[in-house]
């Protein structure tokens, strides 16, 4: 996993502001709008974040797929930073793959995520801690997720990769368990994926790899076995564990993700009013390891992506 001298100690920051996991009765910072999209966005890359990944939302909070959607903000943040546009392919569990693959297609972005396996998609636990939901579906988003699976077979992701690499996006490949690093392999010995790879290792999500640091140095320790120097390690931390998480990946040279869609606390008990808020935790850490913080430009070096101005919007 080494990199060359020039961004040697330069760790990536990546917000995800809003995703489709929490819901907006349960706090009232997720940005939903348009407009607060934008405005996490840009407070967040101010904060220090290289990469911006992002979701769209209807009006009700619902998580929306469609490019018509993603439209309503791509354009104003690409004029207002220079950070690198992720536009996810996960998009929701409910949703099919080619909804799911739609605002890639059509935006063509540097980079875009791939959830590298089916799983079981367990967020009903959170309904022992809210109780009040201001719209119908919030609750029966989470009810519904005890007879979950989130679909991503085979099939599903090649039809992602040939979907998106002839426009010259790269992947952030969403890794939830070792099987899912096994997955990538695969893709790669068939020359379907092209490295260095962005691994995006998830923990402490219910049907995924768990948050303990064993947990942590496994996956790691997997993807060092696979990929070798093929590959640029990403963390993020579900809930609670985010900072514990982040802080160990960023000690073992590794990058990190923060982000309203992974949790939406600054501390214990403590919402956090903005994505940026734990931007600006995470950079403190990283700092105080006696690291830096990449650049947009040098996150584009290290994971060897097009620039933007090669993007579709």
């Amino acid at each position: 996993m080494s990199k060359d001298n020039k961004n040697a100690g330069k760790v990536i920051i990546t917000c995800a502001v809003t995703g489709a996991i929490h819901t907006p009765s349960m706090s009232p910072h997720l940005p939903v709008t348009p407009k607060e999209i934008i405005s996490d966005s840009l407070a967040a890359v101010e904060a220090g974040a290289a990469i911006l990944h992002l979701h769209a939302r209807h009006p009700d909070g619902r998580p929306d797929q469609s490019p018509e959607g993603f439209a309503e903000f791509l354009p104003r943040i690409k004029q207002s930073t220079d950070a690198v546009v992720n536009i996810t392919t996960g998009g929701s569990p409910y949703m099919s793959v080619e909804e799911r693959v739609a605002p890639a297609a059509t935006y063509q972005p540097e980079l875009a995520s791939l959830n590298m396996g089916s799983m079981n998609f367990g967020l009903y636990p959170m309904l022992n801690r809210f109780k009040e939901f201001k719209h119908d579906w919030e609750r029966e988003h989470l009810e519904g997720s005890k007879d979950l699976v989130f679909r991503n077979s085979f099939k599903d992701i090649e039809y992602v990769l040939e979907t998106c690499y002839g426009n010259g996006t790269r992947f952030e490949f969403e890794c939830y368990d070792t099987s899912h690093l096994y997955n990538l392999a695969h893709f790669a010995d068939r020359g379907l994926v092209k490295a260095p790879f962005f691994v995006q290792s998830v923990f402490g999500l219910l049907g995924g790899i768990g948050p303990h640091p064993e947990d942590v140095m496994h996956m790691k320790r997997t993807a060092d076995r696979l990929f070798g120097d093929d590959f640029r390690w990403s963390v993020l931390g579900a809930g609670s564990n985010q900072f514990r998480i982040a802080a160990q990946a960023a000690a073992l040279g590794g990058n990190v993700r923060v982000g309203l869609e992974d949790s939406l606390w600054a501390g214990r008990g403590e919402l956090a009013k903005s994505s940026a808020v734990q931007v600006k935790k995470v950079r403190a850490i990283i700092e105080n390891l006696g690291l830096q913080i990449a650049t947009p430009d040098e996150a584009r070096e290290i994971l060897g992506l097009k620039g933007a101005d090669q993007v579709a919007f």
